[in-house]
Protein backbone atom coordinates (compact mmCIF):
# COMPACT_ATOMS: atom_id res chain seq x y z
CA UNK A 1 0.00 0.00 0.00
CA UNK A 2 1.09 3.65 -0.79
CA UNK A 3 1.78 4.87 2.29
CA UNK A 4 1.46 8.27 3.16
CA UNK A 5 4.17 10.77 4.74
CA UNK A 6 2.61 11.43 8.62
CA UNK A 7 1.66 15.34 9.01
CA UNK A 8 1.95 16.05 5.11
CA UNK A 9 -0.21 13.65 4.01
CA UNK A 10 -2.82 14.27 6.64
CA UNK A 11 -3.62 17.72 4.98
CA UNK A 12 -2.49 16.91 1.34
CA UNK A 13 -4.90 13.52 1.62
CA UNK A 14 -8.06 15.87 2.35
CA UNK A 15 -6.88 18.56 -0.05
CA UNK A 16 -6.72 15.67 -2.88
CA UNK A 17 -10.06 14.38 -2.44
CA UNK A 18 -11.89 17.30 -2.36
CA UNK A 19 -10.27 18.88 -5.06
CA UNK A 20 -10.14 15.49 -7.43
CA UNK A 21 -12.70 13.21 -6.75
CA UNK A 22 -15.79 15.34 -4.98
CA UNK A 23 -16.14 18.50 -7.10
CA UNK A 24 -14.12 16.89 -10.08
CA UNK A 25 -11.46 19.38 -10.67
CA UNK A 26 -9.07 16.88 -11.97
CA UNK A 27 -7.94 18.51 -15.09
CA UNK A 28 -4.65 17.29 -16.49
CA UNK A 29 -1.78 20.46 -17.38
CA UNK A 30 -2.00 18.94 -20.79
CA UNK A 31 -3.54 15.03 -22.23
CA UNK A 32 -1.09 13.93 -24.40
CA UNK A 33 0.84 10.55 -24.48
CA UNK A 34 3.69 8.84 -23.38
CA UNK A 35 7.02 10.43 -24.88
CA UNK A 36 5.18 13.81 -25.08
CA UNK A 37 7.81 16.67 -25.24
CA UNK A 38 7.10 18.70 -21.80
CA UNK A 39 9.30 21.34 -22.87
CA UNK A 40 7.07 23.19 -24.98
CA UNK A 41 4.27 23.24 -22.14
CA UNK A 42 6.71 24.96 -19.76
CA UNK A 43 7.19 28.11 -22.40
CA UNK A 44 5.84 31.43 -20.25
CA UNK A 45 5.88 29.12 -17.09
CA UNK A 46 7.08 31.39 -14.01
CA UNK A 47 9.38 29.81 -12.78
CA UNK A 48 9.27 28.45 -9.05
CA UNK A 49 12.54 29.71 -6.62
CA UNK A 50 12.31 28.55 -2.94
CA UNK A 51 14.33 31.43 -1.67
CA UNK A 52 11.38 34.26 -2.49
CA UNK A 53 8.92 31.18 -1.45
CA UNK A 54 10.79 31.44 2.12
CA UNK A 55 11.57 35.40 2.03
CA UNK A 56 7.42 35.90 1.87
CA UNK A 57 6.89 33.47 4.46
CA UNK A 58 9.22 35.36 6.59
CA UNK A 59 6.56 38.04 6.82
CA UNK A 60 4.40 36.37 8.55
CA UNK A 61 6.31 34.94 11.51
CA UNK A 62 6.32 36.65 14.82
CA UNK A 63 9.32 38.37 16.20
CA UNK A 64 10.73 35.00 18.24
CA UNK A 65 10.15 32.90 15.14
CA UNK A 66 12.05 35.25 12.79
CA UNK A 67 14.56 35.57 15.33
CA UNK A 68 15.01 32.25 15.69
CA UNK A 69 15.26 31.55 12.41
CA UNK A 70 17.81 33.75 11.73
CA UNK A 71 20.42 32.52 14.53
CA UNK A 72 19.92 29.51 12.39
CA UNK A 73 20.66 30.59 9.29
CA UNK A 74 23.65 32.22 10.29
CA UNK A 75 24.57 28.86 12.15
CA UNK A 76 24.59 27.51 8.34
CA UNK A 77 26.59 30.26 6.93
CA UNK A 78 29.09 30.12 9.49
CA UNK A 79 29.58 25.90 9.35
CA UNK A 80 31.81 24.63 8.07
CA UNK A 81 32.49 21.12 8.35
CA UNK A 82 30.08 18.87 6.89
CA UNK A 83 28.90 17.63 10.71
CA UNK A 84 27.84 20.73 11.26
CA UNK A 85 26.19 21.78 7.97
CA UNK A 86 24.19 18.08 8.27
CA UNK A 87 23.01 19.41 11.97
CA UNK A 88 22.34 22.98 10.51
CA UNK A 89 19.93 21.91 7.72
CA UNK A 90 18.25 19.49 10.26
CA UNK A 91 17.44 22.02 12.18
CA UNK A 92 16.12 24.17 9.49
CA UNK A 93 14.09 20.82 8.21
CA UNK A 94 12.45 20.89 12.03
CA UNK A 95 11.80 24.55 12.24
CA UNK A 96 9.89 24.64 9.16
CA UNK A 97 8.36 21.75 10.02
CA UNK A 98 7.53 21.87 13.71
CA UNK A 99 6.96 25.70 13.98
CA UNK A 100 5.95 27.34 11.27
CA UNK A 101 3.90 23.81 9.53
CA UNK A 102 5.58 24.31 6.09
CA UNK A 103 6.00 21.47 3.64
CA UNK A 104 8.41 22.94 1.16
CA UNK A 105 10.93 24.64 3.35
CA UNK A 106 10.98 21.53 5.26
CA UNK A 107 11.43 18.92 2.64
CA UNK A 108 14.09 21.57 1.04
CA UNK A 109 16.78 21.51 3.99
CA UNK A 110 15.82 17.90 4.50
CA UNK A 111 16.50 17.09 1.15
CA UNK A 112 19.81 19.26 1.19
CA UNK A 113 20.99 17.76 4.01
CA UNK A 114 20.39 13.92 2.29
CA UNK A 115 22.75 14.98 -0.33
CA UNK A 116 25.26 16.20 2.39
CA UNK A 117 24.97 12.77 3.73
CA UNK A 118 24.08 10.57 0.67
CA UNK A 119 22.47 7.99 2.47
CA UNK A 120 20.11 5.97 0.45
CA UNK A 121 17.71 5.66 3.01
CA UNK A 122 17.20 9.37 3.81
CA UNK A 123 17.95 10.52 0.11
CA UNK A 124 14.77 7.90 -1.06
CA UNK A 125 13.16 9.23 2.48
CA UNK A 126 12.93 13.34 1.02
CA UNK A 127 12.17 11.97 -3.15
CA UNK A 128 9.30 9.70 -1.61
CA UNK A 129 8.02 12.48 0.63
CA UNK A 130 7.82 15.42 -2.03
CA UNK A 131 6.66 12.55 -5.01
CA UNK A 132 3.64 12.07 -2.29
CA UNK A 133 2.77 15.78 -2.39
CA UNK A 134 3.17 16.59 -5.79
CA UNK A 135 -0.03 14.68 -6.79
CA UNK A 136 -2.56 17.71 -5.04
CA UNK A 137 0.00 20.35 -6.70
CA UNK A 138 -1.51 22.24 -9.55
CA UNK A 139 0.47 25.17 -9.98
CA UNK A 140 3.20 24.65 -13.04
CA UNK A 141 6.44 26.28 -11.96
CA UNK A 142 5.70 24.36 -8.39
CA UNK A 143 5.01 21.20 -9.57
CA UNK A 144 8.23 21.62 -11.91
CA UNK A 145 10.60 22.64 -9.91
CA UNK A 146 9.65 19.55 -6.98
CA UNK A 147 9.22 17.31 -9.70
CA UNK A 148 12.96 18.00 -10.38
CA UNK A 149 13.75 18.26 -7.05
CA UNK A 150 12.43 14.40 -6.40
CA UNK A 151 13.99 13.23 -9.76
CA UNK A 152 17.71 14.29 -8.53
CA UNK A 153 17.15 12.76 -5.52
CA UNK A 154 16.35 9.19 -6.79
CA UNK A 155 19.02 9.89 -9.12
CA UNK A 156 21.67 10.12 -6.65
CA UNK A 157 19.75 7.23 -4.82
CA UNK A 158 19.79 4.67 -7.67
CA UNK A 159 24.13 6.22 -7.93
CA UNK A 160 24.25 3.93 -4.82
CA UNK A 161 21.87 1.43 -5.35
CA UNK A 162 20.98 0.97 -9.03
CA UNK A 163 18.41 -2.23 -8.01
CA UNK A 164 15.94 -0.21 -5.90
CA UNK A 165 12.95 -0.93 -7.55
CA UNK A 166 10.99 1.72 -5.06
CA UNK A 167 13.67 4.54 -6.36
CA UNK A 168 13.26 3.61 -10.01
CA UNK A 169 9.28 4.00 -10.31
CA UNK A 170 9.68 6.94 -8.24
CA UNK A 171 12.44 8.08 -10.44
CA UNK A 172 10.76 7.66 -13.39
CA UNK A 173 7.17 8.99 -12.49
CA UNK A 174 8.96 12.46 -11.67
CA UNK A 175 8.47 12.96 -15.29
CA UNK A 176 4.31 12.93 -15.02
CA UNK A 177 4.71 15.81 -13.29
CA UNK A 178 7.20 17.68 -15.63
CA UNK A 179 11.00 17.00 -14.49
CA UNK A 180 13.42 17.70 -17.17
CA UNK A 181 14.69 14.96 -19.21
CA UNK A 182 13.60 11.75 -21.32
CA UNK A 183 9.62 10.75 -20.16
CA UNK A 184 9.97 7.91 -22.05
CA UNK A 185 13.15 6.31 -20.39
CA UNK A 186 11.59 6.13 -17.00
CA UNK A 187 8.27 5.16 -17.71
CA UNK A 188 9.93 1.99 -19.50
CA UNK A 189 11.80 1.45 -16.32
CA UNK A 190 8.31 0.98 -14.35
CA UNK A 191 6.94 -0.89 -16.82
CA UNK A 192 9.89 -3.32 -16.30
CA UNK A 193 9.51 -3.33 -12.84
CA UNK A 194 5.87 -4.16 -13.49
CA UNK A 195 6.48 -6.81 -15.77
CA UNK A 196 9.44 -8.25 -13.49
CA UNK A 197 6.78 -8.14 -10.40
CA UNK A 198 3.06 -7.47 -11.38
CA UNK A 199 2.03 -7.43 -7.50
CA UNK A 200 4.22 -4.26 -6.63
CA UNK A 201 1.93 -1.94 -5.95
CA UNK A 202 3.69 0.98 -6.51
CA UNK A 203 4.49 0.44 -10.16
CA UNK A 204 1.01 -0.17 -10.99
CA UNK A 205 -0.10 2.66 -9.06
CA UNK A 206 2.33 4.69 -10.93
CA UNK A 207 1.70 4.20 -14.63
CA UNK A 208 -2.08 3.99 -13.90
CA UNK A 209 -1.31 7.93 -12.73
CA UNK A 210 0.85 8.21 -16.13
CA UNK A 211 -2.11 6.80 -18.14
CA UNK A 212 -4.24 9.24 -16.71
CA UNK A 213 -2.39 12.65 -16.68
CA UNK A 214 -1.90 11.40 -20.94
CA UNK A 215 -5.73 11.19 -21.16
CA UNK A 216 -5.35 6.96 -21.89
CA UNK A 217 -7.90 6.37 -19.43
CA UNK A 218 -8.89 2.89 -20.14
CA UNK A 219 -5.19 1.82 -19.30
CA UNK A 220 -5.19 4.02 -16.60
CA UNK A 221 -8.62 1.86 -15.27
CA UNK A 222 -6.93 -1.08 -15.88
CA UNK A 223 -3.64 -0.36 -13.72
CA UNK A 224 -6.15 1.14 -10.48
CA UNK A 225 -8.18 -1.85 -10.67
CA UNK A 226 -5.22 -4.00 -10.34
CA UNK A 227 -4.07 -2.01 -7.24
CA UNK A 228 -7.36 -2.74 -5.94
CA UNK A 229 -6.94 -5.98 -6.21
CA UNK A 230 -3.27 -6.03 -4.59
CA UNK A 231 -4.14 -3.14 -2.26
CA UNK A 232 -8.46 -3.03 -1.21
CA UNK A 233 -7.73 -0.34 1.04
CA UNK A 234 -6.09 1.94 -1.50
CA UNK A 235 -8.58 4.79 -1.06
CA UNK A 236 -6.66 6.89 -4.02
CA UNK A 237 -6.61 4.23 -6.32
CA UNK A 238 -10.40 3.88 -5.31
CA UNK A 239 -11.96 7.28 -5.70
CA UNK A 240 -9.32 7.68 -8.99
CA UNK A 241 -11.53 4.75 -10.60
CA UNK A 242 -14.31 6.43 -9.64
CA UNK A 243 -13.41 10.00 -11.00
CA UNK A 244 -12.14 8.19 -14.44
CA UNK A 245 -15.42 6.19 -15.03
CA UNK A 246 -17.44 9.53 -14.34
CA UNK A 247 -15.21 10.97 -17.13
CA UNK A 248 -16.02 8.35 -19.21
CA UNK A 249 -20.15 8.72 -19.06
CA UNK A 250 -20.13 5.39 -16.74
CA UNK A 251 -22.28 6.88 -14.05
CA UNK A 252 -22.93 2.88 -12.52
CA UNK A 253 -19.89 2.43 -12.51
CA UNK A 254 -18.72 5.96 -11.01
CA UNK A 255 -21.21 5.61 -8.71
CA UNK A 256 -20.05 1.74 -7.50
CA UNK A 257 -16.44 3.24 -7.07
CA UNK A 258 -17.72 6.30 -4.96
CA UNK A 259 -19.75 4.05 -2.91
CA UNK A 260 -16.87 1.86 -2.18
CA UNK A 261 -14.67 4.74 -1.00
CA UNK A 262 -17.57 5.74 0.89
CA UNK A 263 -16.88 2.62 3.07
CA UNK A 264 -14.04 4.20 4.33
CA UNK A 265 -14.00 7.96 5.14
CA UNK A 266 -14.29 9.10 8.03
CA UNK A 267 -14.83 12.89 7.78
CA UNK A 268 -18.25 13.92 8.34
CA UNK A 269 -18.39 17.01 5.38
CA UNK A 270 -16.06 14.02 3.17
CA UNK A 271 -19.24 12.05 3.93
CA UNK A 272 -21.46 14.23 2.92
CA UNK A 273 -20.00 15.95 -0.03
CA UNK A 274 -19.97 11.79 -1.78
CA UNK A 275 -23.28 11.59 -1.15
CA UNK A 276 -24.26 14.36 -2.74
CA UNK A 277 -22.32 13.25 -6.07
CA UNK A 278 -23.04 10.55 -5.99
CA UNK A 279 -27.00 11.21 -5.66
CA UNK A 280 -25.88 13.79 -8.58
CA UNK A 281 -24.67 10.70 -10.64
CA UNK A 282 -28.25 8.74 -10.17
Amino acid sequence: MLKKQQWIAAAAGVALLFAIFIFGKFSPSHEDHEGHDHAQDKVGQKEFDINVYIGELKKTMTPTQSAYLTSLEDALTRGDLVTQRKANYQSLSNFWRDSIHSFLPYVYYLSEKAKLENSEKNLNFAAHSILEELRGVTDPGLKTWMANQANDLFTRSLKLNPSNDSAIIGQGSTFFFGATGAPMEGIMKIRAVAEKNPNNVFAQFMLGYGGMVSGQNEKAIERFKRVVELDPENAEAVFLLAELYEKSGDKKQAIEWYQQGLKNVKNPELIKALEEKINSLK
